[in-house]
């Protein structure tokens, strides 16, 4: 078991980073809380199939509400915010930057409502990890365009701030019961959210085609069951501050990914990037030696 758990981390940073096809392909067909609770909703009915077949014990009230809650800053928030903004111009380079924060501000947070004790190698290791990132990033930076607005800097910042809070509620609040009674709870709070959203904004405009689909699919299978339960096994096991640096290496495998599907290019500078973020990620998720030797016993 502890073997197939060393593959989570990378298995979850690729999962993640395959994301940007699902957007890509279903942004010009569905409007972005229209199309996210569709998401949510398909995600919560599997979750609940999953807990029949399973027997999965199931969450008491306090154990939904609290999922429920991650759900509704992880997903609802997270998503929407970044969703909405990339719908409304933003660009997706510059709101991966943004949301590129993330793993600082819960470093932050994890200190605070968590304890977790962040090291200065793993503060060094933030820094590097995000220097990394701006680097990655910084060929996608050139033509801001007229998205970038007050409105949708806002809605990204809004994005990165409610992901690093779901997930320190998460890790504090709704790690002790079973992971997919869990999970299923966190998609009805980010269903609800978005649905909400949608009847208070949105036309509900819908062209349902093959990239609308496909994109469907592989974001509630790939993303919504795959990646975020992984996202929640981390949670469960590990330190916030640790597990949020993997973030930063999200950008580096979309440029890859990008690169090798849609011919994107990936310059030297890139590469070098990836290498400096592996490097931070590295240096923030490393376990702390054990520099003074044992008591000695009497």
């Amino acid at each position: 078991m502890h073997s197939i758990k060393r593959f989570i981390p990378a298995t979850f940073v690729v999962l993640w980073a395959t994301g940007f096809i699902g957007a890509r392909y279903a942004m010009p067909w569905a409007e972005p809380f229209t199309f996210l609770a569709a998401r949510f909703v398909l995600a919560a009915v599997l979750f609940a199939i999953l807990t029949v077949i399973l027997g999965s014990k199931r969450a008491t009230r306090e154990e939904a509400l609290h999922a429920a809650g991650a759900g509704i800053l992880m997903h609802g928030v997270y998503l929407g915010a970044v969703f909405w903004a990339i719908h409304r111009g933003m660009p997706a380079g510059l709101s991966a930057l943004i949301v590129g924060l993330q793993p600082l501000i819960t470093a932050v947070l994890a200190g605070k409502f968590l304890g977790e004790a962040i090291l200065p190698r793993h503060w060094a290791g933030l820094a590097v990890g995000l220097i990394g990132v701006v680097i990655v990033l910084w060929p996608k930076l050139g033509a801001l365009g007229g998205g970038v607005t007050s409105a949708t800097l806002t809605a990204s910042l809004i994005s990165v701030l409610g992901m690093a809070a779901g997930t320190i509620w998460q890790k504090r609040f709704a790690s002790g019961g079973n992971l997919v009674a869990a999970t299923m709870w966190q998609y009805v709070g980010g269903a609800a959210l978005m649905i909400l959203a949608a009847l208070a904004f949105e036309t509900h405009t819908v062209v349902i085609n093959g990239e609308l689909i496909f994109a469907m699919a592989w974001l509630v299978l790939v993303l919504s069951v795959g990646a975020i339960f992984l996202l929640m096994v981390m949670i469960r096991d590990g330190e916030m501050s640790k597990v949020a640096s993997l973030f930063y290496l999200v950008p580096a495998v979309t440029a890859v990914i990008a690169w090798a599907l849609f011919n994107e290019q990936l310059n030297a500078l890139q590469i070098a990037g990836m290498a400096i973020t592996t490097f931070g990620v590295a240096l923030a998720t490393a376990r702390q030696t054990k520099t003074q030797a044992e008591p000695s016993k009497a």
